[in-house]
């Protein structure tokens, strides 16, 4: 902290060309003099101040947050006095490694790394400001979530650089797994990042499916790039191999290889990879997944490859993996990493440059190719539906197979998130049904909840097949199954009851995706967003409505006991009695929801019946 603040003062005055007093050199060049003397820490792992020295701020309320702050030096940058992305990476996984272990009181290694997408380069003199903390514990492993920003000491900016999530796994005596207490979400932020976390986890296991699932629809053979006055480049010569010796400084406390270590020699040759296609400096824009297959320890030899996947017009793709391999040559190597990163090359004014194009080789080459085109399409599509805000997504976002996963994610973590909002506020109350509202931007959201003497599970079954919402909400006229994605997600073409201002009636493509819970305390979730199919285009017949959120939350109380909450986040033109004043909508809401009630009890003695005549 004294090194931070001097380095602030030092740098507005050399700024301000204000002579610096000799005692202050002589202050830097010989460090801490006279009576002051730095922080001790007790065994407890807290703070204790030492006589004279300045007060440390109150500690952040999550236990498990870790906040970081690095001044960017020359050691620390490339030949444009930018900051090293594998430098970057190192200060990310170590910040985050701490947070882990705050909330696993032991060592923990790095499973993977999520998606990064690097908005804005760091230059020397500016301060790095990394703050990790942990989002949810599963079983033995956690989600971390990293927030990196950047501040100028002149000039006070401070500005976003990326955002990124790392799986932690904690590891007991001779790396056996260790069960992980839960975690407890106490502000707003942490309960929606907590309900999504397990979301994510849930797209990262399904990723290779979906890239499988998305080759085997296009085609097999390889059509290459044309673009005019472009000579396509053989893949062969952008071809990297480096090896690295583990020595002791590149361990973590385990002895193991420190996984920001191995992702920053990972950065280095995928960078000379690049340089080599477009025989210019390329700026690392995103990097896909790193995936920790294994360990290595000191003293082993890790052989670092990449190669040019495939050139676009304005940017590549290199893929680099990693193998491991002791001091016998004999031993086969062990494949312990792999990653994918995008690069781009910028001209004066800080544009994509126009790349060459590549000629893959035959075989492995044309896979890579491929895969690598394959990769781009889903990169696009998650970063359309995820990493944008809400209100920035189209109501009707185009369903195919290769966006189906980020669709069903982003379709349940908006529910998730509206779940975990706070500032709820009670509307009206009807012997049991609850009615609450919450104004946000341009949204008009609404909750209806209400306990019901039901099993939670058969409550989830009941609500989640929209073939039967007519049964119980007068506003549904028919609902036809149009495709069954999955065992959770299906695509229904609904018909309203209500009539559009043109007098005609709505009618919608609604995405319905379902969720048990993952682990105790979780609710059931049923989520529901519109989505355009090409089969069943806006006809002449219909008025096309669109919803953005809504759904069930179904909380278990006891057995034969359940909390039953609907959502809804109102938009203009969904449905004509959003549309009407709050006490009118309240009376609507509370009497669609008692009839769900009672379809709930008629269905579970109706079950009950069947079971004993069985």
């Amino acid at each position: 902290r004294a090194t931070l603040l001097l380095s602030r003062c030092l740098l507005k005055m050399v700024k301000e060309s204000i002579v610096i007093p000799e005692e202050i050199l002589s202050f830097c060049c010989n460090g801490l003099q006279g009576s002051t003397s730095p922080p001790r820490v007790q065994e407890s792992g807290e703070w204790e101040e030492a006589p004279g020295a300045m007060a440390s701020p109150s500690p952040p309320c999550n236990p498990t947050e870790v906040q970081m702050s690095q001044l960017v030096l020359p050691c620390h940058t490339n030949h444009r006095g930018e900051l090293s992305t594998g430098q970057l990476l190192k200060w990310i996984d170590t910040a985050a490694c701490l947070s882990a272990e705050r909330h696993a009181g032991c060592p923990c290694v790095t499973a993977s790394m999520d998606d990064i997408y690097f908005e804005h380069t760091i230059s020397v003199g500016q301060v790095v400001n990394i703050k990790a903390k942990v989002n949810r514990a599963f079983n033995s492993s956690m989600e971390v979530g990293i927030q990196v920003s950047y501040e100028d000491l002149c000039s006070g900016k401070h500005c976003s650089i990326c955002k990124a999530y790392a799986t932690f796994v904690a590891q007991g005596p001779s790396g056996s797994k260790v069960k992980l207490k839960p975690l407890t979400p106490q502000t707003e932020e942490e309960k929606i990042e907590h309900s999504i976390a397990a979301e994510r986890r849930r797209m990262r296991l399904v990723h290779k499916d979906t890239l499988k699932d998305l080759l085997t629809r296009s085609p097999r053979e390889t059509e290459l790039e044309t673009r005019d006055g472009s000579v396509a480049v053989p893949a062969e010569k952008t071809r990297v191999e480096s090896v690295e010796l583990v020595l002791p400084p590149h361990a973590n406390h385990q002895g193991n290889t420190f996984g920001g270590q191995i992702m920053a020699w990972m950065e280095n040759v995928a960078t000379i990879a690049a340089s080599r296609l477009c025989h210019a400096h390329p700026t690392l824009r995103a990097i896909e997944m790193f995936h920790f297959r294994g360990p290595s320890q000191v003293g082993d030899r890790l052989v670092l490859k990449a190669i040019v996947n495939n050139a676009f017009k304005n940017s590549m793709e290199v893929g680099v993996c990693t193998e491991a391999y002791g001091q016998e040559m004999s031993v086969s190597r062990r494949h312990i990493n792999s990653a994918f990163m995008t690069f781009v090359v910028l001209d004066q004014e800080g544009q994509p440059r126009t790349l060459p194009m590549v000629a893959p080789q035959p075989g492995d080459g044309e896979r890579r190719y491929r895969e690598a085109s394959a990769r781009k399409k889903i990169r696009l599509d998650r970063k359309y539906v995820i990493s944008c805000k809400q209100t920035e997504v189209p109501l009707s976002v185009p369903w195919d197979q290769s966006n189906k996963v980020y669709l069903s994610y982003n379709n349940v973590s908006a529910l998730k998130t509206l779940v975990a909002k706070a500032n709820w506020a009670l509307a009206r109350e009807k012997e049991k049904v609850r009615m609450y509202t919450l104004e946000e931007d341009k949204f008009l959201s609404f909750r209806i909840e209400m306990s019901v003497c039901i099993a939670a599970s058969r409550a989830f079954s009941l609500l989640s097949d929209l073939r039967r919402r007519h049964e119980w909400d007068s506003h549904y006229a028919s609902a036809v199954l149009v495709q069954q994605v999955d065992d959770d997600d299906m695509i229904y073409h609904v018909v309203s009851q209500t009539l559009s201002r043109e007098n005609k009636p709505q009618d919608f493509v609604i995405l319905a995706s379902r969720r048990k819970p993952c682990s105790k305390g979780d609710p059931y979730v049923v989520a529901f967003r519109s989505v355009t199919l090409p089969t069943h285009p806006a006809s002449a017949g219909f008025t096309r409505g669109e919803t953005i959120c809504s759904g069930f939350c179904i909380w278990p109380e006891s057995d034969e006991m359940s909390k039953v909450a609907y959502y809804n986040q109102a938009t203009p033109g969904y449905l004509n009695y959003v549309t009407t004043n709050v006490a009118g909508l309240s009376s609507n809401f509370c009497a669609t929801f008692e009839a769900c009630e009672k379809f709930l009890l008629k269905n579970k003695e109706d079950l009950i019946v069947r079971l004993q005549d069985l």
